[in-house]
């Protein structure tokens, strides 16, 4: 099952690193997004802190006023058992490259740790995280009667795609990477769309994503089948945008980041035709990251109002499919242990137990994007929390 799991993401980042699907800051000496794979040791480091000096992005703004996270008064530190040995924070966060783990507890930090030359005011790239953001902004333009329903056929939104294998697709499968359409997500394949798709623009006036997708065929039914498709991501990604009428970034600062209460200013990588990647690439701080968990935790309130109707949090972050790996909702993971997880390559989770009041923020720079071995040391970690915090 994890390798398996390990697939899907190391997947998800190839459609994030083709070597022309992001636009570099310097045309006189690109840096190829696809080397985020090769980035190791400090390199690795500071390119995920500092992305947005590499590659053009959009700012999610800020507003005047910052959600406070208190420090409470009894601090933790988890002890654990892995791999036959026993495990400090410290000794955890030194061999898996952390470079930020924070643990609230009832709304209030009881843990937080940097490392790898972090600051607390240093923001640090999402990967796959972004693909929850995204889910949480569809909820938000239904909300605003922008999506009259998430039932529609995507069509309504992306006309682009009308005629295509999308025809009759809804929102909702979409977000349950469900289409049905035909994809390929070898990472190992050159040839795959995953390393294909969405790369420049080829039909003017239509987003390079829409372009390559609309041409593909239909495997399924459209909601049979769950399909790992990085390519449908940054698809709902267009289709917040199409029916808002603006860019992801301006859309998340209006309804999560002013009303919320983030300390900073947060990036969002953008494609080659100057779209916000609906699957990847937000950069933010540590405890943004942890005030993004709040928000959906707290069923997606911001200054007292609904930025998501009722519903959204609950079935968001629920079993709305079977994927053979524990379960999807609208792109969060759902996971035996009892929580639900927003999840990035290289070691980026949110990871939120409902019933416990907790969270888990992690920001690494792993050796590899994903793997059996990383995965059970995160696991045995949050264990070690979980029993730390009762």
């Amino acid at each position: 099952m994890r390798k398996i799991v390990g697939l899907a993401f190391a997947g998800a980042l190839v459609i994030t690193t083709t070597s022309h699907a992001q636009v570099s800051l310097d045309p006189n000496h690109p840096v190829a997004i696809a080397s985020i794979l090769d980035w190791r040791g400090e390199k690795q480091a500071k390119g995920f802190r500092d992305i947005e000096h590499i590659f053009k992005t959009n700012t999610i703004r800020r507003g005047a006023k910052v959600h406070p996270l208190p420090v409470a008064a009894h601090q933790i530190a988890p002890t654990f058992a892995y791999d036959g040995n026993a495990w400090t924070i410290d000794d955890y966060m030194k061999a898996y490259r952390v470079s930020g783990l924070l643990v609230l507890k009832d709304g209030k930090i009881v843990l937080e740790k940097y490392g790898l030359g972090r600051k607390p005011t240093d923001r640090w790239t999402s990967f796959s995280v972004a693909k929850s953001m995204t889910s949480t902004l569809v909820g938000a333009a239904i909300q605003d009667g922008k999506i009259t329903s998430i039932d529609d056929p995507i069509t309504r939104y992306v006309p682009d795609l009308k005629g295509s294998a999308y025809e009759g697709v809804t929102v909702r499968q979409m977000l349950m990477m469900s289409s049905g359409v035909k994809w390929n997500e070898d990472y190992t394949d050159p040839k795959s769309d995953v390393a294909l798709a969405g790369g420049s623009v080829t039909e003017p006036g239509v987003n390079p994503m829409v372009s390559y997708l609309r041409k593909l065929p239909r495997a399924h039914e459209p909601g049979t089948t769950w399909h790992y498709n990085t390519g449908e991501t940054d698809l709902v990604g267009v289709l917040v945008s199409k029916a808002t009428g603006e860019g992801l970034a301006q859309y998340a600062s209006e309804k999560i980041w002013k009303p919320y209460g983030m300390e900073q200013d947060g990036v969002w990588m953008t494609d080659p035709g100057g779209q916000e990647r609906g699957g990847t690439g937000i950069s933010m701080t540590l405890r943004d990251y942890g005030r993004l968990g709040m928000f959906i935790a707290g069923g997606g309130v911001a200054d007292g109002k609904p930025v998501v109707p009722s519903w959204w949090v609950v079935d968001a972050t629920k079993q709305e499919i079977d994927n053979g790996l524990g379960g999807y909702g609208y792109f969060w993971w759902i996971r035996a242990n009892g929580s639900y997880e927003a999840v990035g390559i290289f070691g980026q989770a949110i990871t939120t137990f409902p019933k416990e009041h907790l969270i888990i923020v992690q920001n690494s720079a792993w050796p590899a994007a994903t793997g059996k071995e990383l995965r059970a040391a995160y696991d045995a970690m949050v264990a070690g929390v979980l029993a730390a915090v009762k």
